[in-house]
């Protein structure tokens, strides 16, 4: 069936009023819950950090980094992860996925590549610089969030989520991170420490 036609059968799929009153159904699951609940708020999160990657992934068009594990395009590295948190999203949810032990160690090549080429971080740095440095770092404090709102989830013992995917989540930040500071040194900016005065 040509693609078309498919969305053409799903065409009122953009809104079903089944949520009007507040509540959203998750895989495999009759019950309605909560648009509110932790399971909610998690999935909210993955999908907000998602969405914000997609704005770095533009952004970044076809900018790529010489790293000693082997040279990475941003925007495509970007969209792997994107793709990532759909299966995470998917796992939240009740849906069988879940993150490999494969991905979780290719962020770390990403991360590992990228702080051989930096100083050593001696403090918490502001943040700023070029504008895809500010672009990763927001997206760092959201994928922080995130992992927060998905361990909360985990916390409640309602979902079990895999340890690879609380360590890829865990792991999203520090990729993020470091492309934040990849960004600004590459572009000759100095990181700036806080004053505390």
């Amino acid at each position: 069936m040509p693609a078309w036609q498919v969305f053409a059968k799903f065409k009122t799929m953009l809104y079903t009023r089944k949520g009007d009153t507040g509540t959203t159904k998750t895989f495999g699951c009759d019950q309605r819950v909560s648009k509110s609940s932790s399971i909610a708020e998690a999935l909210g999160s993955l999908d907000e950090i998602n969405s914000f990657l997609g704005l770095i992934k533009v952004k970044a068009d076809n900018l790529s980094l010489p790293l000693s594990t082997g040279e990475i395009i941003i925007s495509k590295t970007i969209g792997d992860i994107q793709q990532d948190l759909f299966i995470i999203q998917a796992e939240l949810a009740g849906a069988p996925k879940t993150i490999t032990q494969d991905k979780v160690l290719g962020l770390e090549k990403v991360i590992d590549g990228i702080e051989k080429m930096l100083p050593p971080i001696k403090t918490f740095f502001v943040s700023g610089g070029v504008e895809l440095a500010t672009l990763s770092d927001i997206a760092r404090t959201i994928a922080r969030r995130t992992e927060r709102r998905v361990v909360g989830v985990t916390d409640e013992g309602k979902i079990k989520i895999s340890q690879e995917t609380l360590a890829y989540l865990n792991r999203l930040s520090s990729v993020l991170y470091a492309l934040a500071r990849i960004f600004n040194h590459l572009a000759g900016i100095k990181e700036e420490a806080p004053k505390y005065k």
